[in-house]
């Protein structure tokens, strides 16, 4: 039987079609990175004249592109997991495991969001900007909440999951 994230059905499927939108979006981030870099080496090669501050949006593109990421890592398992300890384990040892991992991400992406979300109030009140380009720091947070929430739905959606896998 396909589950709704397979199908694309009900909000499991919506989740995979916006957590998919936003990991490209990511991409799309990481491109501009990239073309910035390129367009400062060339013009500091051939022209003596490299892209001040590019640096500074490398690491605001960096940062966010991969925070972009993780809800998408998240939705598709994509995470770090040590075979050593499911190798030998019965299906419901390996379930119970599944669940307990996925209480972690659930309880981590909502304090992740929590504290981003404190450190965004600070940014804003407390005015920082970047060296260069006087870019205000806190513009790099309102990306970064939007990857977290979504890294919550996901995460929340895996502890559905797992929770369903253990009750059978």
């Amino acid at each position: 039987m396909a589950t709704d994230i397979q199908t694309g059905a009900g909000p499991q499927g919506l989740a995979t079609r916006v957590i998919t939108g936003w990991a490209l979006v990511g991409g799309l981030i990481l491109v501009a990175v990239v073309l910035v870099n390129a367009w400062s080496i060339l013009s500091g090669a051939l022209f003596n004249k490299p892209f001040p501050g590019d640096f500074e949006l490398t690491e605001m593109g960096a940062g966010i592109a991969v925070f972009c990421f993780l809800p998408y890592c998240q939705l598709n398992g994509a995470n770090v997991s040590a075979d050593i300890f499911t190798m030998r384990a019965s299906p419901r040892s390996v379930a119970l495991m599944s669940l307990f991992a996925a209480v972690i991400a659930v309880l981590f992406a909502a304090l992740l969001l929590w504290r981003m979300s404190a450190g965004l109030a600070d940014y804003r009140e407390y005015e920082e900007f970047t060296g260069i380009l006087q870019i205000p720091i806190w513009w790099a947070f309102p990306p970064i909440l939007v990857s977290l929430a979504l890294l919550l739905w996901a995460a929340v959606i895996g502890f559905l999951q797992a929770s369903k896998r253990v009750a059978r």
